[in-house]
């Protein structure tokens, strides 16, 4: 008989709103998830502590467990903190990095997880994976998804203006990693994921298409509802491929050469950018750069501290930071002289698509 549905793992709560974090006890109980609040908030650095500090009187029969971020490391140590005690969940607060530790030691003690995203920086908030430095090297782990996402933009405003933007760079670079995706269909035969698509092409075009900034909640309210389809397009397909092509490659491939340089997002504005050039899509490629510098993201190597030459050895280096991944940059296979006349032209296309020439 044919297989006529599929099973997805998706949130079973998604809020999005202003004061949402406040209705988190009401969520966990009416949820079934915690009726009497026997939970694990783990705070890191930034607005975590606060926020869980205010959260004190709804929740007191709570442990609050402050974590370190960023590595497996740090993830076994809190998985090991969580077995020590008796819970009904693990509830995860703030950025990025403390949530991708969160979802990582959640999964391996097999705790559902509560995401309360403290800021917009990338599209992990919502997705089946957790980047984490594992022996001195950025790596990608399958995790479980949140049981539940909550955003609560009074929160996410306090957040530093680059960290936001920096989620714009992520949710844009949905559309060279499509465009990458669609490439390795043709070429090599790679299957795709049609609704995995539509979530990360509809999450980028969201963003791509909005008029606001993020001085406004309701552009707020689309960024982070784009990075949750983010999310939500990588459990459909059961992997990073629909956010994550050639230019996650060089953002990759930066993180690991020159580990000081930019954050996450603002190294995949810039590697989208130069994705989009070698794809020659004109029109991809123009509405990209203007999204971009309305945001005042980067367009180039120099606007987050790269020389030329640097990012030619990011470029260079790319392609093996995903050897099984087919993208613009395998297809090509661009030598050095190449890349290097390419980057050196990318200002002039810049300046040609928008009539500016940088942040």
């Amino acid at each position: 008989m044919p297989l006529l549905t599929r099973m997805v793992g998706v949130p079973l709560w998604v809020d999005i709103r202003p004061g949402a974090a406040a209705q988190l006890a009401s969520l966990l109980a009416d949820r079934r998830i915690s009726a009497a609040g026997d939970v694990a908030i783990v705070v890191g650095p930034g607005q975590g502590e606060a926020i869980a500090a205010q959260l004190a009187g709804t929740f007191p029969r709570a442990s609050v467990m402050r974590a370190q971020t960023g590595t497996v490391d740090a993830a076994q140590t809190l998985a090991t903190n969580l077995r020590s005690g008796f819970y009904d969940a693990v509830v995860g607060i703030g950025g990025g990095r403390l949530l991708d530790t969160v979802k990582w030691a959640a999964t391996h003690t097999g705790l559902p997880m509560i995401a309360v995203a403290t800021n917009l920086a990338h599209d992990g908030i919502a997705s089946p994976v957790a980047s984490l430095e594992h022996r001195g090297r950025k790596g990608s782990f399958g995790v479980q998804v949140p049981l539940a996402v909550v955003v609560d933009l009074d929160l996410v405003r306090r957040a530093p203006p680059r960290m936001l933007r920096s989620g714009i760079g992520d949710v844009v670079s949905n559309l060279t990693a499509l465009t990458d995706w669609e490439l390795a269909a043709q070429v090599r035969g790679e299957p795709m994921d049609g609704m995995a698509a539509a979530f990360a092409r509809t999450a980028a075009l969201a963003i791509l298409r909005h008029e606001g900034s993020i001085e406004d909640d309701s552009f707020l309210g689309a960024l982070a509802e784009g990075l949750v389809l983010s999310g939500l397009a990588m459990s459909v397909a059961g992997s990073s491929r629909p956010c994550s092509g050639g230019e996650h490659e060089i953002v990759h491939a930066v993180t690991h050469l020159f580990p000081e340089i930019g954050n996450h997002g603002e190294l995949a504005a810039l590697g989208t950018v130069f994705a989009a050039s070698l794809q020659d899509d004109q029109r991809c490629f123009r509405d990209i750069v203007a999204c971009l510098r309305r945001h005042d993201l980067p367009t180039a190597p120099a606007h987050v501290g790269l020389s030329d030459q640097q990012f030619l050895e990011a470029v260079l280096y790319a392609p093996a930071t995903r050897p099984d991944r087919y993208t613009i940059l395998e297809h090509l296979a661009l030598s050095e002289t190449d890349i290097a006349a390419a980057i050196a032209a990318l200002p002039a296309r810049v300046e040609a698509a928008t009539g500016t020439s940088g942040p």
